[in-house]
């Protein structure tokens, strides 16, 4: 045999060894892929609530208890218990999902002159701070999706606060599966959503 036979022998093996770590390392990962179904949540398209084309906003991300913290879907089966919907959860984090919806439905409202989050620099007029209180599937009497969220306009200049209020909406899910909770979240959330950014443009 060849030198130059031998050379080539051992760079073949060489590559050899190291694509088949490389190849069960994606054979493992394939045999770890999510087997939930994921879900978003919708954004109101539009606003009722007066113009305010003068005013920026900056939306902060929402605070929230740590069962609430996260991608799961809360069933709250007792006053006192809660579990999460099976093979389902949510895209990101609730809390970063709500800010980013909060945002979206400014936006489609048309009727202010900018809204963002910490760290894109707006010369901010107005804080909204929120905080979910509740955003779950209720089971006692008949399941019902209910969201609840308390919102705070902060003056950004002074830090007093020009408006306070609780929203709450409660929906029948209609149906027993993980699609017809989360449609009904969904429909309560887009609801309490209009009505924060219809508050927040008759407050500035």
């Amino acid at each position: 045999m060849a030198v130059s036979d031998i050379v080539v022998s051992r760079s073949w093996l060489m590559k050899s060894m190291i694509a088949m770590p490389l190849l069960a390392a994606t054979l493992a990962g394939c045999g770890t892929a999510a087997k939930n179904d994921t879900y978003d949540l919708s954004a109101p398209t539009s606003g009722a609530g007066p113009s305010a084309k003068g005013r920026q906003i900056l939306v902060q991300q929402p605070t929230a208890l740590q069962a609430l913290n996260s991608e799961q879907i809360v069933i709250k089966v007792s006053s006192s218990e809660i579990q999460y919907l099976a093979k389902a959860q949510w895209s990101d984090k609730l809390p970063r999902m709500v800010q980013a919806k909060l945002v979206e439905a400014y936006e489609n409202s048309g009727k202010v002159g900018g809204v963002g989050v910490p760290g894109q620099g707006l010369a901010i007029d107005y804080q909204v701070i929120t905080d979910i209180r509740a955003f779950e599937i209720r089971t006692g009497g008949g399941s019902q999706a209910v969201v609840e969220i308390s919102a705070k306009i902060v003056n950004d200049r002074n830090g007093s606060v020009r408006g306070q209020k609780v929203f709450s909406q409660t929906v029948p899910t209609g149906g027993g599966s993980n699609e017809a909770f989360v449609k009904a979240l969904d429909r309560a959330f887009a609801s309490v959503t209009t009505e924060i950014v219809d508050w927040t443009l008759t407050s500035i």
